[in-house]
């Protein structure tokens, strides 16, 4: 949720971005990758996971905004598209000044979504079409408005020390009261806001609205186990949990001093986020271990109550020496799917990749499963609600090709809607902005912020709003490629970014992709070469130009140790060949982003 181009710049200043690795082909048995085909997997180490972001999904009412029952009213879609769970960006009752991430009771619906029937019956339906709901979990803190802070402004008995409170200091030179610390919001500014009813500071490292929970306070801890325990009881699968590393912060000193943090040297606007190092507010140990007792309680519940496997999927754009904590060890337990998001920050560390070569591509791969604990399963996020969209990130002539990529690599897929279409960025103009991270700032740099862009309506069709409402307006406005760029046009056109997408998805049932060891490698500056295989099974090879230039006599037979012969699979707009073409590995000619995968015959 949070202002992510600060974070990804913070992990790039302080030196703890992941050893890259180098190019030249790896050969990983991954998860016990074996000859025997009947090995099997746990439901969501296969699975097909898709974010929905509710306000932009499907509006049901009219009022412009998405809603629980136009989630319901496209099921069926996304078990055409092979959805095997998908996570709910939050859906709790909230003033909205986050839109959702600032919780005022983490119990109930937010109103202008629906009810806690219309909730249940979500989960009904979906059960029936074998799709799992996983929630948002929002743990680092509340609106201002939720009745824990209004209960800890009042100091009331057990909510004293709910939330981070703080005197601050009495400059002796002006005589006027200072915050405790020079610690900075995501959305800029100071992260300290005095409360004058309580006379103390309190942390926000979020919008002003959202107090931080403190979590050195067990009543706090149980609090949020009872929240996760109570939507367990409701049918989730399991929890997506948001801007984790913030949990925890430094304990004062002896004289109850918080540390300033350092200069980051990337900026010099002091209230911009990145101007500090987060050494003392972020990606502390005491965060991964709040983790292992979430999972705890999670296995701790299925145990009781039986069922699935329910699955923590954990945010953070972390240095990689430190997601990879959140796996767990020999002893604990911890989130099964960290959050993969070296495509987001592991190419330019912006948002435009557009240049990237097959080098960097395969050192992003290289990057996670060359880190991965052993025995754990990757994932692959190419996109979110906070990040610009990948056909705006990476170019519009690379969505097919981005795809291909995350199905075909191993592990689980994690889809954000409308990525399966090719949506793109539609550029929302200081008027029409509703994002705080950009709202805060102003109308000359709030670019640099906005998470707008890749958060407009899901285009349904080429009908008014693009089917996805009936309002004369909506909550931001619709990109105008949906007059083709929809579901319903894709749908009943092939090729298409959609017809591809669900190929891709039928493929990943294959034992060899669902089981099978892996191979990649770059050939030269354009050629990316993954080679799937398993002993009785066809192998599969994904071969990519990911440049806008043409190469040809490229051997991707040496580079991936693939021998034998093959034929085309599946294959992108841009490659100039028919599906069942026999092909050479050691003789490939490849057009501008060309993506071809291949199955041994």
């Amino acid at each position: 949720m949070a202002c992510f181009k600060i974070l990804i710049v913070a992990i790039l200043v302080l030196g703890i971005h992941c050893a890259l690795g180098s190019a030249a082909a790896v050969d990983l048995d991954l998860e016990r990758a074996t000859t025997d085909t009947n090995t099997t997997r746990d439901w969501w180490q296969v699975a097909q996971f898709y974010q929905i972001y509710p306000r932009s999904y499907k509006d049901s009412d009219g009022d412009g905004i998405g809603d629980l029952q136009g989630i319901i009213s496209k099921l069926d879609y996304l078990k055409e598209i092979g959805v095997t769970a998908t996570w709910l960006s939050p859906i709790y009752s909230s003033p909205m000044a986050d839109f959702g991430y600032d919780i005022s009771d983490f119990f109930d619906i937010q109103p202008e979504y629906g009810t806690l029937a219309d909730f249940d019956e979500l989960i009904a339906e979906a059960k029936k079409r074998n799709i799992k709901i996983i929630l948002d979990f929002v743990p680092n803190h509340s609106s201002d408005e939720n009745v824990w802070f209004q209960k800890s402004v009042k100091r009331e008995k057990g909510y004293e020390d709910y939330y981070m409170w703080h005197d601050g200091y009495l400059n002796a030179t002006t005589g006027k009261r200072e915050p405790p610390s020079n610690w900075l919001q995501a959305f800029r500014g100071s992260a300290w806001e005095w409360n004058d009813e309580r006379q103390q500071y309190y942390l926000h490292q979020f919008a002003v609205k959202q107090p931080d929970l403190n979590y050195r306070n067990p009543a706090v801890v149980a609090q949020m186990k009872r929240v996760l325990t109570y939507w367990l009881d409701r049918g989730v699968a399991g929890f997506r949990m948001d801007a984790v590393p913030w949990c925890f912060e430094v304990l004062p000193d002896a004289d109850g001093r918080y540390p300033d943090e350092p200069l980051s040297g990337y900026t010099d606007d002091p209230d911009d986020s990145s101007y500090l190092k987060h050494i003392y507010t972020q990606d502390l140990r005491e965060t991964v271990e709040m983790v292992f007792q979430w999972r705890t309680l999670m296995d701790d519940y299925q145990r009781i109550h039986g069922g699935d496997t329910r699955v923590i999927m954990v945010e953070t754009y972390s240095g990689l020496d430190y997601v990879m904590q959140f796996y767990g060890n020999r002893t604990t337990k911890g989130a099964q799917m960290p959050f993969n998001f070296q495509f987001i920050i592991g190419g330019n560390g912006d948002k435009n990749n557009t240049q990237l070569n097959a080098s960097g591509f395969v050192k992003i791969i290289n990057s996670w499963l060359s880190q991965m604990p052993a025995g754990q399963t990757a994932n692959w996020v190419m996109g979110n609600h906070d990040q610009r969209r990948v056909g705006s990130r990476y170019g519009e002539n690379r969505i097919d090709l981005m795809n291909m990529l995350q199905m075909f690599l191993p592990g689980v897929s994690i889809t954000y809607q409308g990525e399966e279409l090719g949506m793109t960025d539609l550029d929302i103009s200081w008027e029409d902005s509703r994002d705080p991270a950009a709202c805060n700032s102003n109308s000359d740099i709030y670019e640099q912020f906005t998470r707008d862009p890749a958060r407009t309506p899901f285009q349904w069709s080429d009908e008014a709003n693009a089917g996805f409402s009936t309002n004369a307006t909506t909550w931001l406005p619709i990109n105008p490629n949906y007059v083709t760029v929809n579901a319903k046009a894709e749908n009943s056109t092939s090729p298409s970014h959609l017809s591809l997408y669900k190929q891709l998805v039928d493929l990943r049932k294959s034992k060899t992709l669902q089981f099978g060891a892996t191979r990649y490698a770059n050939v030269g500056d354009n050629v990316v070469a993954i080679r799937r295989y398993l002993s009785g099974e066809p192998t599969y090879v994904l071969v990519a130009n990911v440049l806008d230039t043409s190469v040809s006599e490229i051997d991707v037979a040496s580079a991936i140790y693939a021998t034998g012969s093959y034929k085309i699979k599946l294959l992108n707009p841009q490659a100039k060949a028919t599906v069942g073409d026999s092909v050479t590995l050691s003789n490939l000619k490849m057009e501008p982003y060309a993506a071809l995968i291949l199955e041994s015959v």
